[in-house]
C-alpha cells in the first residue's frame, strides 16, 4: 500500500482541504497546478488516503488562501466571523494589486480608528 494511510485525522483534513477547495470554486487540476503537486496527490490528500509532508501542507494552505488552523481544524473566530471575513478576502484577492494595496490601506486605517475608540 505504500503511503497509504486511512486515519480519522487525515480523512477529517482530506475532508476540510475538499471543503475549501469547493467553497472557492476550484477543481482538484487547479489546486494541482497552484500547489505544484499532481492531481492525483490531491486526489488522495482529500481522500484520507496518503500522508503529506509539511510542504504539501504550506503549497495547499497557500494555494486555498487559508492558514494552518484552518485546516487543521483549529480556527479562532466563530464560523460567522471566519466565513466574512473569508468572502471580503477572497473579493479582495480578485482585484489588482494596485486595488488589494488601497484595501489594505483602508482595512488597516479602520481597524486602527476603531482601536483608538474602543
Amino acid at each position: 500500500m505504500g503511503n497509504r494511510i486511512i486515519s480519522k485525522e487525515s480523512i477529517e483534513l482530506g475532508d476540510r482541504i475538499r471543503n475549501r477547495r469547493e467553497e472557492i470554486h476550484m477543481t482538484q487540476e487547479t489546486l494541482a497546478e497552484k500547489a505544484k503537486i499532481s492531481p492525483n496527490t490531491v486526489s488522495r490528500i482529500e481522500g484520507g488516503q496518503v500522508a503529506m509532508s509539511i510542504r504539501t501542507f504550506r503549497k495547499l494552505m497557500e494555494a486555498l488562501g487559508v492558514d494552518a488552523n484552518e485546516l487543521l481544524g483549529n480556527e479562532t473566530l466563530d464560523s460567522m466571523e471566519t466565513e466574512t471575513l473569508r468572502q471580503t478576502f477572497n473579493r479582495a484577492r480578485e482585484l489588482r494589486q494596485r486595488d488589494r494595496d488601497i484595501v489594505a490601506q483602508a482595512m488597516k486605517a479602520l481597524v486602527d480608528e476603531l482601536e483608538k475608540n474602543t
